[in-house]
């Protein structure tokens, strides 16, 4: 199916947020809260930055997640687990800035070509007209992909498919045209930056020699066909009557997709791997520690709360020889 092209509107006020899909988005801004909610955990007890009120420490786990983007904290960060998970988060906010950076540069600085239309069944809900070529079965094949008769305009060559797509269907004309791969080549080559092939491909039986039953002609045919097809044979041709098009197509349809999720999957997951093994292993050295409220005779409830209590407790980690650092 080809389709007029249109240029993207480059003056959205929120193009800024288009370089990552929004489950890219909400993955990342889960990530910055679970790995500064971990350093918090790593930094409360020996870390003056880290205590305070209730309401200053959950405005300094947002505050310190997101600033990771934009400058180097004031923060000092003591325990070697929380610089350890921070080292590994750093490296990951700044292959996604990177990412981010290109892809928004790009958008804004490539001129891109977007389609008027995209699928068939936007042509159908819209009750737009689609053109096809006089006398062809696509015809039928139009009305197998559920197109109403009434909407199928036939046209006799590429110059009229190009009236019929410049008019559109409100002004008599057609939203899009379907047809055979080689002659909407042929369109394309004369008017590469005015429509684009869009859709899927879609197969049909194709066409056949017909000759007399046992005809030693089938055979040589038949090898013949195949050298053309599958041999170099078929490439030269259609790069002898088509490569104009394809070099005009590179030049005026670049496009820049929105990052997935997909892409940083192994990156989210070295992150979250890195925090889980520091959370779990100061987890268990605070239990070690604390095993005498473990093993005393209270009950759940109280070593729950002993324990708490041991963990909101300020530590003094001076005689460790532990030495503070700008991070």
């Amino acid at each position: 199916m080809v389709v007029p092209v249109k240029y993207d509107n480059r003056k959205n006020a929120w193009i800024f947020l288009k370089p990552l899909t929004t489950d890219l988005w909400l993955t990342t801004g889960a990530f910055f809260i679970y790995t500064v909610f971990v350093i918090w955990v790593l930094e409360h007890g020996i870390n003056k930055a880290f205590r305070g009120k209730f309401s200053q420490q959950v405005g300094m786990i947002f505050y310190f997640s997101f600033s990771t983007l934009v400058f180097a904290h004031k923060e000092r960060i003591i325990s070697n687990f929380a610089r350890f998970v921070m080292i590994i988060w750093v490296f990951v906010v700044l292959i996604l800035t990177s990412s981010y950076t290109a892809s928004l540069t790009s958008m804004l600085t490539v001129q891109q070509l977007q389609p008027t239309i995209t699928y068939i069944s936007d042509l159908k809900k819209n009750g737009d007209y689609v053109g096809y070529q006089s006398g062809s079965f696509v015809y039928g094949l139009a009305q197998s992909m559920g197109i109403d008769s009434s909407k199928l305009r036939p046209y006799d060559n590429v110059e009229e498919f190009h009236q019929a797509l410049s008019k559109g269907s409100r002004n008599g004309g057609v939203s899009a045209v379907i047809d055979e791969i080689p002659y909407m080549k042929l369109l394309l080559a004369k008017y590469c930056t005015k429509y684009m092939m869009v859709g899927p491909t879609h197969r049909t039986a194709g066409f056949g020699f017909v000759f007399p039953k046992g005809s030693p002609l089938v055979p040589d045919i038949s090898r013949a066909i195949l050298n053309v097809t599958e041999g170099d044979k078929m490439e030269a041709i259609d790069r002898e009557w088509f490569g104009q098009q394809v070099s005009c197509q590179e030049q005026g349809t670049t496009t820049s997709e929105s990052l997935t999720l997909d892409s940083f999957k192994g990156l989210f997951m070295i992150a979250g791997v890195a925090s889980a093994i520091a959370f779990l292993v100061f987890f268990i050295i605070f239990l070690y520690e604390h095993r005498n409220i473990i093993t005393s005779e209270c009950s759940v409830s109280q070593k729950i709360s002993a324990m708490a209590v041991e963990f909101d407790k300020e530590k003094d980690i001076s005689s460790r020889g532990s030495k503070k650092i700008d991070f």
